[in-house]
């Protein structure tokens, strides 16, 4: 439908620079290229892409109202806020671009917001993550392998090229991820990427693909190798009708090293620096939470460009900062999904963090976020989660962090034979989180080698890391593999193929029949101890945690919730140990090992646990 009435609005028309000679104006590009009816975010921000938008007017058809027009030095860029009232319908409403050379139609259009049953959900600590590579898990669409529009970066034997997997192989292993225990999936970015090799970074002399998504050259776009937006909603809505919840991988910090504003930004300010003329991200982060530093000393952290090829946005200029705010909602808001995993947190001011949660916050009450903060100490940790006021006088209002201070002791202790203890010494200094219950736990992730590449690590090594995982507080997530033991090295040998997900596949790991032995030993032990932590409320959601015993290979630990009570023994020793400590009377079963039933009596207990062994004892 065509709703209204079109009239013009007269902006302020910010231009920086002369003006060339008069052209007919022409659009290329509209983002965001809609939104949604009864929306809490008003106006719009439209930023549109072209060329002669000098001097220009903006129109729009009523109800809707167009103001603040602004353009660019060199006429390609016009922003323009869009006032969309409570009572306007969905339709078409394309915007009018008019100046003394002539005029250029954007389309634009509302359309009916998502209603929010099921949507729009937020993830909590009683929620199981599933970590998903797209282009690695399962290759649903064979006939977006090699698409027209970036063909030959296609080549499985290749691991840096694409290999082929897509929303549609997710869609297709939903009921696996359900089977094995899964509430919610994180998928890494679906930005669309560059349509050819990546001569920026190259290994071995070879130049490389982005099929691991984090290469964005346009942020309203989908890569055409996972699918497009069609797709994309069809698995958020099948995961949500199989209790599933979806969780974006977003990346404000930077562009990948192609998007088209290097070359033609909106703003002379849009980046910190150009291409020729920036700062190289030195990655040098403690001076963020330190009360001493001075600005100097944070420059190239905030404002450097990664590996010295990413451009580092500038969230500091109002336009860019807003752009990014949006591209956030719109992805929510157009998909129905339920949850963020912002990419490199620390990277970006605080205040820009706050001011973006804020705005999620208001359009999705729900919806939370997990950052990304890549460091063992937890006093750097803790500084990023939102819930309290640091030194700086900002909240950044991000509701987790992953908790990587955890994965380095899990790591050491199970995978390099470490002492035990480390874990608990590091569960000491949950008092410096804001929320320790809603911190993002995990064994491994896409940016590190896996659990069993360790050169210490062992089948055993990994059920006990896994019962720390899904016994210990936080938000479990399991890296798309590990729960059938997959191996591999540094990047990208940790970003394999799931066995199975492609035809020729020798053999399926999506099914027991198909798993080997030991795939099926350790699927079936994380499957068993994800059902426990859902049936069992001392295991998951704000349980409290008491540490029984600790020594240098062993360690107790009791979770209560309510009348709900669990004793959790684990030894990392390869001896058996007696473990002996006080704990709640009762009648204990243990659901996980072969401890088999513990009567404890007097307040006092003592358990034999074979060597690297663990018990999970439910009362």
């Amino acid at each position: 439908m065509f709703a209204g009435r079109t009239s013009y609005v007269l902006g302020a028309v910010f231009v920086v620079g002369a003006i060339g000679a008069a052209a007919q104006p022409t659009v290329t590009k509209m983002e965001p290229p809609d939104w949604w009816t009864g929306t809490r975010t008003n106006p719009v921000r439209v930023l549109v892409h072209g060329s002669g938008f000098e001097g220009a007017r903006v129109a729009i058809p009523a109800p809707l109202t167009a103001s603040h027009v602004a353009v660019n030095a060199t006429g390609t860029f016009l922003f323009v806020d869009v006032a969309i009232p409570a009572n306007a319908r969905s339709g078409s409403y394309a915007l009018t671009i008019r100046t003394a050379a002539g005029a250029a139609r954007s389309p634009f259009s509302l359309v009916d917001a998502l209603p929010a049953a099921q949507r729009f959900q937020g993830f909590s600590p009683d929620d199981v993550i599933y970590l998903i590579m797209p282009d690695r898990f399962s290759d649903g669409d064979t006939t977006n392998d090699d698409p027209a529009a970036s063909k030959g970066l296609f080549d499985r034997a290749k691991s840096r090229y694409y290999h082929g997997g897509d929303f549609k192989g997710v869609i297709d292993h939903l009921d696996y991820l359900k089977s094995l225990g899964v509430t919610a999936i994180w998928l890494n970015p679906w930005y669309d990427n560059y349509n050819r090799l990546n001569e920026h970074e190259k290994y071995d002399g070879a130049a490389i693909t982005d099929y691991h998504g984090y290469g964005a050259v346009d942020f309203y776009g989908v890569e055409e190798h996972f699918g497009d937006l069609r797709t994309l909603r069809e698995l958020v809505d099948q995961a949500h009708r199989r209790g599933m919840k979806v969780i974006q991988d977003q990346v404000a910090n930077h562009t990948g090293p192609y998007h088209p504003w290097t070359k033609d930004s909106p703003k002379p300010t849009w980046y910190h620096g150009t291409v020729a003329h920036h700062l190289a991200n030195d990655f040098v982060t403690w001076p963020l939470m330190d009360l001493y530093a001075s600005p100097e000393s944070k420059r190239k952290v905030l404002d450097g460009w990664f590996i010295d090829i990413l451009p580092d946005l500038n969230q500091d200029d109002p336009e860019t900062r807003r752009y990014l705010i949006q591209n956030s909602l719109w992805w929510v808001g157009r998909t129905g999904l339920d949850a963020i995993r912002q990419d490199t947190l620390p990277y970006a001011p605080r205040d820009y963090w706050r001011a973006w949660t804020d705005a999620l916050r208001r359009e999705f009450p729900k919806v939370n976020v997990v950052g990304e903060v890549f460091d063992g100490d937890p006093a750097f940790t803790s500084f990023f989660q939102g819930g309290a006021k640091r030194f700086d006088g900002v909240d950044s209002g991000v509701q987790s962090v992953f908790d990587f201070p955890l994965y380095f002791a899990i790591r050491k202790t199970f995978a390099n034979g470490e002492a035990l203890r480390n874990i608990p010494q590091t569960l000491g200094h949950d008092r410096l989180y804001p929320d320790s219950n809603l911190l993002v736990t995990f064994l491994g992730l896409h940016d590190v080698a896996r659990f069993m590449s360790e050169p210490g690590a062992t089948l055993d090594g990994l059920k006990l890391a896994f019962t720390v995982l899904l016994t210990a507080r936080g938000v479990p997530m399991i890296y798309y593999g590990d729960e059938i033991a997959m191996r591999g090295g540094g990047d990208p040998d940790n970003r394999r193929d799931f066995p199975g997900g492609w035809a020729a596949d020798s053999h399926n790991a999506f099914e027991d029949s198909g798993r080997t032995a030991d795939e099926n030993a350790v699927w079936s032990y994380v499957q068993r101890l994800i059902a426990l932590r859902k049936d069992t409320p001392a295991l998951r959601g704000a349980a409290k945690t008491t540490n029984l015993y600790s020594s240098e290979q062993q360690w107790v630990f009791l979770r209560t919730s309510g009348t709900s009570t669990s004793i959790i023994a684990i030894n990392n020793d390869s001896k058996s140990a007696d473990v002996s400590c006080v704990a709640p009377d009762g009648s204990y079963t243990d659901r996980a090992g072969s401890a088999g039933s513990v009567e404890v009596h007097g307040g006092h207990f003592t358990l034999t646990l074979p060597a690297r062994s663990a018990a999970v004892l439910v009362r």
